[in-house]
């Protein structure tokens, strides 16, 4: 038996037994426990060289938005591939950096960035900061002439499109704390074009996370286009657009565009518009590594119920919080599939809160100590992980081909203790 599993490219059975690539899943449970991250290597570039069919022969530059998922081998092997990077603070540069990305490939974003973040990137030699305010405007002018470091600045324009997902993924919407608003964006990019120590370099555009659909993102072009229009009349050159990423995968039923057609359908609205010939930027996250990523998790108990059983395993809502957060769908398999009449459970964690559950009314054929992977599991997870309850993050392991790499070992009590200090 061989079955790839939707959404999963580089996960599926072979003669009854879950792999990554060309490792058993059981043997990397058993080799360094459970709860574990697992990611495919191949899952990522596959994913990555979508996007790069869809950029051939374009003046284009894929940015990681690292936020997804920022462990440093994983950074590493965007890195290796060429990519760019979004970062959204001044860990994340330093991150990514020592991961081995050029500073010169570097967007930073974010809403709330400090003198100090700014400070560090300017030094550090980035492309761009897309601006979200204009009192974040006058404190970079600020920061960059006190360095006497020109800030190039690309300004976030809030569109008011509505991207169809998540209310608390969607970014682009004229109640949202992201971006400048689209009526006010031309007399912003007035102020900064006179305010000392910037220049403006591009227009940035982001509406939110997991669309599916390609209309958001064509009413969102359309209105940065003409918003690039307004601008340049005004005097002041847009040298390069940013559209930001946030294309959906496959967690469920979910049929987002492929990223190759999704860009085929928006560079003919570009090249239709007049624009095709310019600098373009896109910012992925989740695409890249969502379905990249499994975290195994070994049944403890099974709980019959009145109105339901559960099924509650040692992963929990520090690991995987995006159920939590979200309602998230994920996914659940067994690793070796049992036999049997299967039964309705609620797979939930051990932390001591209700809404720490992994999935809902999920038909399982199990038993105590049998493992199951959560799928869909590489973006928005241990990025967000957490240590509530005193839990330890779980390793993490990067397989590629046969070979896997330990990439974060296990966190112990102690290493979660170690910044403290008892009163004297």
């Amino acid at each position: 038996m061989s079955a790839q599993l939707p959404g999963a490219p580089h996960v599926q059975y072979r003669s009854e037994e879950l792999f990554v690539e060309e490792v058993r899943l059981a043997d990397l449970a058993r080799e360094h426990g459970t709860p574990l991250f697992v990611y495919s290597r191949a899952a990522m570039l596959s994913a990555l060289a979508a996007y790069q069919r869809g950029f051939a022969g374009r003046k284009a530059k894929i940015c990681y938005a690292m936020k997804a998922n920022s462990s440093l081998a994983v950074l590493q092997v965007f890195a290796r591939a060429g990519c760019g990077f979004d970062v959204v603070s001044g860990g994340e540069l330093e991150r990514v950096l020592a991961a081995g990305a050029r500073a010169g490939d570097i967007i930073f974003s974010g809403v709330g960035k400090t003198r100090r973040e700014m400070r560090w990137a300017l030094k550090a030699g980035i492309h761009c900061f897309n601006v979200e305010s204009e009192q974040e405007l006058e404190v970079l002018s600020e920061v960059a002439t006190e360095t006497g470091i020109e800030a190039p600045v690309s300004l976030r324009v809030n569109p008011d499109v509505n991207p169809l997902t998540h209310p608390y993924i969607s970014t682009g919407l004229k109640g949202s704390k992201f971006g400048i608003a689209h009526k006010e964006a031309l007399r912003v990019y007035r102020r900064a074009a006179s305010l000392p120590g910037l220049r403006v370099l591009g227009i940035d555009c982001h509406i939110g996370s997991q669309i599916t659909q390609v209309s958001p993102y064509l009413d969102a072009m359309d209105r940065v286009l003409d918003l690039v229009t307004a601008i340049e009349a005004a005097g002041i050159p847009i040298a390069h657009i940013d559209f930001g990423g946030g294309l959906g995968i496959v967690y469920h039923v979910e049929q987002p565009p492929p990223a190759d057609v999704l860009w085929q359908r928006l560079l003919a609205r570009l090249d239709a518009r007049g624009f095709g010939d310019r600098q373009l930027l896109i910012e992925p996250g989740r695409s890249l590594v969502g379905n990249a990523g499994v975290c195994v998790t070994e049944i403890l108990y099974l709980k019959p119920g009145e109105g339901k059983n559960f099924c509650i395993v040692d992963a929990a809502m520090n690991d995987l919080p995006r159920p939590a957060m979200y309602e998230a769908f994920h996914q659940i398999v067994p690793l070796q599939p049992r036999g049997g009449k299967p039964a309705s459970y609620d797979v939930v964690g051990p932390v001591c809160e209700s809404g720490d559950w992994l999935g809902r009314d999920r038909k399982l054929t199990a038993q105590r100590g049998d493992l199951l992977a959560v799928l869909s599991a590489g973006a928005y997870c241990m990025s967000m992980a957490s240590n509530y309850n005193t839990r330890g993050r779980p390793t993490e392991v990067l397989v590629d081909g046969s070979t896997a790499h330990v990439i974060r070992e296990r966190e112990d009590i102690a290493d979660q203790m170690r910044k403290e200090k008892l009163l004297p």
